[in-house]
């Protein structure tokens, strides 16, 4: 048993290192879009399935509440937890709509959305992303190999994996250099 968790643990790290050194340059460009929608007083959309899901609404709440420093709550919502707008979506038009519509009633020109599949290809994510286009909001997606999100993302961050475990502990260590990029743009007297 022990053997195995070493293995885990070691595919993990070696997933992460390189996913994360593969994209230097986007996790510095995706943190200033951030840093940038949030000094327009814009909003950061953030939506996924499943664990995906969750990770949208830990990222969310990273930024609302705070991630490492006392600073002023920052604009982000994650589109994966109104049971009531979900379900009624869902049942009246269809799950590949329930981002894609909140998308449409919530978000500005200006605002991010942050599209997080694994496979790249979850309908209602690519809807979303697509939808968000539409209104002139800046993209990021995070997948695994790529899917149909690679082509409707402004900033792409992919992991080289097919494993599902692995690519969403690399999505959520790459969420969290994220928050914590935007906090030393926002506030670099504090570090």
């Amino acid at each position: 048993m022990k053997d195995i968790i070493r293995s885990i643990l070691e595919d993990s790290l070696r997933i992460k290192r390189a996913g994360i050194e593969h994209h230097l340059d986007t996790l510095v460009l995706a943190a200033q879009a951030l840093t940038d929608c949030i000094n327009r007083r814009h909003r950061i959309f953030i939506f996924g399935n499943g664990g995906s899901a969750a990770d949208a609404q830990h990222l969310a709440a990273e930024f609302v509440n705070r991630f490492r420093i006392e600073r002023s709550p920052l604009p982000a919502i994650a589109l994966t937890t109104d049971t009531s707008v979900l379900t009624s979506i869902g049942n009246d038009y269809s799950f590949d709509d329930v981002f894609a519509k909140q998308i449409s009633a919530l978000g500005t020109k200006g605002d991010l959305a942050w599209g997080i599949s694994t496979s790249g290809n979850s309908k209602n994510v690519v809807k979303a992303l697509d939808a968000s286009r539409g209104l002139g909001m800046t993209t990021l997606g995070m997948t695994g190999r790529g899917g149909q999100v690679a082509s409707l993302s402004d900033l792409l961050l992919t992991v080289d994996a097919e494993n599902t475990a692995r690519i969403q502990e690399t999505h959520i260590t790459m969420g969290h250099i994220l928050c914590e990029l935007v906090d030393r743009l926002l506030y670099p007297d504090q570090f």
